[in-house]
């Protein structure tokens, strides 16, 4: 009997672990959790961080724009919550990706997309009118922009009314021109030259992952029968060998 009672905890203990692992490995990939450490200053939209290590955050998601928020490195004090808009690569990576906009000399690299390891889409940073033409300038390219006065750090939480009005604020973009254009008309991350339309490859992206998902449940089945299973072994190994 005292051989049946070290297993039964040992079995109750696995098949547990079993359970809630897979729950909290998949924590940081509904939010995109991401540790970032910079050996410089950088430029976010309406805020600028030292060098240093910070956590970023998929706060919120609209499907045409996201709430991005920065924590610093225990997520203690937020810095900023910050507008975002999809950006679409057609190879993901493996890891992290940070992309930068030249920036006006004397100025910190101003960011201006974050890529979550595996994903196709990414988040663009929304600049500040102001900002977004210096930027599209020095870049020669377009800059997603959005009135100054909303533009600022917000350091409150995703439900407060000031990230509320960030959700709904307008916006555009910046020619390298310095002429301001619908949005529509020059951002397109999902369309590609060499690729299928992004839906289909989300949807490539979604069908790879979900096998993961839906097999998990019929593992815990398994593994709680197999639990019975070796306890009703071992209790009658246990009795025999009385």
């Amino acid at each position: 009997m005292k051989c049946l009672k070290i297993v039964m905890p040992v079995l109750a203990m696995a098949f547990f672990a079993t359970i809630l692992l897979p729950l909290s490995a998949k924590a940081d990939e509904w939010n995109k959790k991401t540790i970032l450490t910079f050996s410089a200053p950088v430029e976010l939209p309406g805020v600028a961080l030292p060098a240093g290590t910070y956590v970023f955050k998929l706060a919120d998601s609209l499907g045409d724009r996201n709430i991005v928020q920065v924590f610093n490195k225990d997520e203690s004090h937020l810095y900023a919550t910050i507008l975002a808009i999809p950006d679409y690569r057609v190879e993901p990576k493996d890891k992290t990706v940070i992309t930068f906009e030249e920036r006006p000399s004397g100025t910190p690299e101003a960011i201006r997309a974050w890529f979550y390891p595996g994903d196709n889409y990414g988040q663009e940073f929304v600049y500040p009118k102001p900002r977004a033409i210096e930027l599209a300038q020095a870049n020669r390219q377009h800059v997603p922009a959005m009135p100054a006065l909303m533009a600022k750090s917000v350091t409150k939480p995703a439900q407060s009314a000031e990230v509320q009005a960030i959700k709904k604020a307008p916006v555009t973009a910046i020619q390298p021109s310095g002429n301001e254009v619908q949005l529509a008309e020059v951002h397109r991350p999902q369309i590609s030259a060499q690729a299928a339309p992004a839906p289909t490859q989300t949807a490539m992206a979604k069908a790879k992952r979900l096998p993961k998902t839906a097999s998990s449940l019929p593992w815990f089945l398994v593994i709680g029968i197999m639990s019975l299973t070796g306890s009703f072994a071992v209790r009658l190994v246990a009795k025999k060998s009385l």
